[in-house]
């Protein structure tokens, strides 16, 4: 398998994973939330609360090259200088799952685009199968955030990276809660311009396709859907 080194990030992000365009979030905070969220005990109501939490850890790790412009505020004492996000932001996540990861990153980012894509994946073939996408044919935001909470086969991702650059988005990345090396390489292979944020990288996919260990199924636990044994 040919590897490249991850980018150089702060003391808090791992290097442990040798792919292209990765940073594996590593904190404390993230270890003790990952770890709740992979407990088949978790509650459906206590897995979104989780999503949520590591979304928001996410997205600060993955927009800290956002570009600002300087801004000058008064405040009740005097002026002051402070900066204001520049361009737009969109955020893109991938149905159904990614709906979870999206309020808590509009609460950081309030005038974020949300741009809906629906993708699943076919049990037979494991092949990502496209049903919906309501991309304006015009006016790509400038830096597109893909949200999924699993980073599995990286089919659906790369269907996704697709998508937008055939919309125009010129800077993509991809925010996922569990990634497979598998699925790391295979977009890294297709899409090596994009970069991967998660927050845990495990080791392999299942013969259903599924990331070992993993957490199940992150739409089925996150909406209550789980179906009984």
């Amino acid at each position: 398998m040919t590897t490249t080194s991850v980018k150089q990030r702060p003391s808090h992000v791992t290097e442990e994973w040798s792919g292209g365009n990765v940073v594996a979030v590593e904190h404390p905070l993230v270890l003790h939330h990952v770890t709740r969220l992979r407990d088949r005990e978790t509650s459906p109501e206590e897995f979104r609360h989780l999503v949520h939490r590591l979304s928001v850890l996410l997205a600060y790790e993955a927009t800290q090259d956002l570009p600002t412009d300087p801004h000058i505020v008064h405040t009740p004492l005097t002026n002051a200088t402070g900066g204001r996000l520049r361009g737009r932001i969109g955020l893109v996540p991938i149905l159904r799952a990614g709906l979870g990861m999206v309020d808590p990153i509009l609460n950081l980012i309030p005038d974020a685009e949300v741009w809906h894509l629906g993708l699943y994946r076919d049990e037979e073939t494991a092949q990502p199968v496209k049903y919906y996408s309501k991309l304006p044919p015009d006016r790509p935001v400038d830096v597109a955030l893909i949200v999924d909470p699993m980073l599995a086969t990286g089919g659906s991702i790369v269907s996704a990276l697709a998508e937008l650059n055939d919309w125009g988005v010129k800077r993509a990345k991809v925010l996922s809660i569990i990634a497979s090396q598998e699925g790391i390489t295979e977009v890294n292979r297709q899409c090596p311009d994009a970069d991967i944020f998660v927050c845990a990288i495990d080791d392999e996919l299942n013969a259903a396709k599924f990331i070992v260990p993993g957490l199940g199924d992150a739409g089925d636990r996150m909406f209550n859907t789980v179906q009984p044994q």
